[in-house]
């Protein structure tokens, strides 16, 4: 190969890839000249370190319409869910705070919708869930009180 590997030689670069796609797609000749140029484009860009401009996220649906009282909208997909950590998890991949991270959102950007989230509090305060630890304490220092050793004489140890 007479190429020097410092400069490239880009027609004959852009001559193989283009031959190589038009060998194995139909290619009207009238279409071979906007060919062959996108790819000696897109072969110059790449070289000088250009790949193309960053596309800007854009939300499914506005931000500040993501979050109703009865549902949250994924930014992603513009679906609606109750809880989104699942749906972020099985589909993109995705932890909440990478979520949080892509679209710049605030740490406390919910997750769950809020009347889900208060519904599940309530149910839960029903089913008696997080009085336990509050019960257990005192029977634990009722307990504690009765098992206390008496005080009064001591007597001697037998050998």
């Amino acid at each position: 190969m007479g190429e020097s590997t410092t400069s490239p030689n880009y027609i004959e670069l852009c001559a193989d890839i283009v031959s190589a796609y038009v060998s194995n797609n139909s290619v009207p000749a009238t279409d071979l000249p906007s060919l062959l140029n996108s790819v000696y484009a897109a072969l110059t860009k790449t070289a000088e370190g250009q790949t193309g401009e960053k596309a800007e996220l854009v939300p499914a649906v506005p931000v500040k319409k993501s979050v109703t009282s009865d549902y949250i909208i994924c930014l992603e997909d513009g679906k609606t869910f109750k809880s989104l950590k699942r749906h972020l998890r099985t589909t993109y991949g995705m932890t909440p705070e990478q979520y949080r991270a892509k679209w710049s959102l605030p740490a406390d950007y919910p997750m769950v919708a809020p009347n889900y989230a208060k519904t599940r509090s309530e149910l839960a305060k029903t089913m008696g869930l997080g009085q336990q630890r509050r019960k257990g304490s005192a029977q634990v220092k009722a307990a504690a009180k009765d098992t206390a050793p008496a005080k009064g004489r001591r007597t001697r140890k037998t050998v």
